[in-house]
């Protein structure tokens, strides 16, 4: 909602201001339509010859999100701490023997199909089950600050996949002011065509190219690059789950209560998403 009012407010008073203060916006609309297919199939180009078809695809993916916004909430931290806290007591008390079903088939497992939401993100499943498969295997024996390292560069790695839709939209951010003075410049070549044209025509002309400027520098600072910042802060967000995921299994690998454990990994969401210490016993003494 807030990015499409963000959109509105910005048309109204660049465009509007402009008239506003005596701007007469029949030549700008005019040329409007001309410079933005010079821009945007410069723009659009750009993007093919530098991005394979799955960073495009990831891109469109990307500019989603800006309007979307996170898509975890408070309630999936909640979540999210009972599911994995849920695994590491049944590994505790029962044994890694107990947890194998549920991590090799974790759409058949009863215990994840309580949480549909973190079911079908497949980077938080796999990173549970990757990382728990590697403590059943090695019967509980593995040392936590190797598993802790197996994470880091899993999330590492993870990370700079997800980021790649916000760097190619800054990317093409700082493209636009250019992009925008070839359209420029294409529009004064245009207009020293017709240089036996009387004054007014030429003017207007002249007028029309700097729209090309104007329309490459607004579409950089005023759309594409705020898009990109929230672009970049939805996926970082996205991605903070994950890191509750990891404390979760450290800790608990590292022996502690599970007043602690739990609290290790709540005290590190977001505030805004944070769940509260009773709502997560509470949710624990349901089970």
């Amino acid at each position: 909602m807030f990015p499409v009012i963000g959109i509105v407010v910005l048309i109204l008073l660049v465009f509007g201001g402009f008239a506003f203060t005596g701007g007469n916006l029949t030549p700008v609309l005019h040329a409007l339509p001309h410079e933005m297919l010079i821009i945007g199939g410069a723009a659009i180009g750009s993007l093919i010859i530098g991005n394979s078809g799955a960073d495009l695809k990831a891109l469109a993916g990307g500019l989603g999100k800006v309007f979307k916004g996170p898509a975890y909430k408070k309630q999936d931290y909640l979540d999210c701490i009972l599911l994995v806290s849920t695994l590491m007591k049944m590994m505790r008390t029962e044994g890694p023997v107990a947890v194998e079903p549920h991590i090799e088939e974790p759409k058949s497992s009863p215990i994840f199909q309580q949480y549909p939401t973190l079911l079908k993100d497949d980077t938080l499943v796999h990173l549970i089950c990757d990382t728990l498969r590697l403590v059943v295997v090695s019967s509980g024996t593995l040392d936590p600050h190797a598993v802790e390292d197996v994470m880091d560069n899993a999330l590492k790695n993870h990370r700079h996949h997800a980021l790649k839709p916000a760097e190619g939209l800054q990317s093409l951010a700082d493209a636009l002011p250019a992009l925008g003075i070839v359209a420029a410049v294409l529009g004064v070549v245009k207009t020293m065509g017709s240089i036996d044209k009387p004054p007014e025509i030429l003017g207007a002309m002249i007028g029309s190219a700097l729209v090309g400027t104007f329309l490459g520098v607004l579409l950089a600072y005023g759309l594409v690059g705020p898009f990109a910042t929230r672009a970049k802060t939805v996926i970082e967000s996205d991605t903070a789950i994950y890191h509750t995921v990891k404390q979760l299994i450290i800790a608990s690998l590292h022996g502690h209560p599970q007043p602690l454990v739990i609290e290790a990994a709540r005290s590190g969401v977001d505030h805004g998403n944070q769940p509260s210490f009773a709502e997560v016993f509470d949710g624990m003494r349901g089970r």
